[in-house]
């Protein structure tokens, strides 16, 4: 399970470096082109950067599909739970396994589907309009995404079941931050404005 959590995790950040990457050196192209910049003017004209824009939306698409996926597994989706949490708990952990199954369900079947889609689009010819990619590839995002996070719904509905515990996003953590160190470089910065 860690492989997969380290490849989807590198996989999002991936394709986002790539999209902001891409999009940054268009729109330098862009502008840089109409500068008077002797030599250098005549070749950033030649450069052809229409595809960018195209490309940069499928990356987005892919992340978006994985990044869904990444969002199920370590709890930052919104969810609307106020009156699941009002039940006493029996009826509230039925109902929560009961949403987690159905997640699990609608994101199979919109994996299934997304398929079909592919495998019929794989048998065509059509091609992206600027990047002249198969579609199939394209849209491979959907099953793809939609599988893992199936998987994922599944995975979370299963520990919460041995556990009783939820994924929760603290949107306070900092990956590799020691909560004892923050805590005491906090009270040196108060002990330092205290005799100021």
């Amino acid at each position: 399970m860690k492989f997969l959590d380290h490849l989807e995790e590198w996989l999002i950040a991936t394709l986002i470096a790539l999209a902001t990457l891409i999009t940054f050196v268009a729109v330098l192209h862009r502008y840089a082109s109409g500068l008077p910049i002797p030599v250098l003017q005549d070749e950033l004209i030649q450069l052809n950067t229409s595809w960018a824009q195209e490309l940069t939306i499928y990356l987005f698409v892919w992340m978006a599909k994985f990044g869904a996926a990444y969002g199920v597994r370590t709890g930052i989706h919104v969810g609307v739970d106020v009156l699941i949490n009002k039940l006493n708990t029996p009826w509230r952990n039925k109902f929560i396994v009961f949403g987690l199954l159905a997640g699990a369900v609608f994101t199979a079947i919109v994996g299934t589907l997304g398929a079909k889609f592919v495998w019929s689009i794989a048998h065509t010819e059509q091609v992206s309009a600027d990047l002249e990619v198969p579609m199939w590839i394209v849209y491979l995002a959907i099953p793809l995404g939609s599988y893992l996070m199936s998987f994922r719904f599944l995975q979370v509905t299963w520990q919460f079941i041995r556990t009783g515990e939820l994924p929760k996003h603290d949107h306070a953590h900092v990956e590799g931050l020691d909560e004892q160190e923050v805590q005491e470089e906090i009270a040196e910065l108060e002990r330092k404005g205290n005799r100021a």
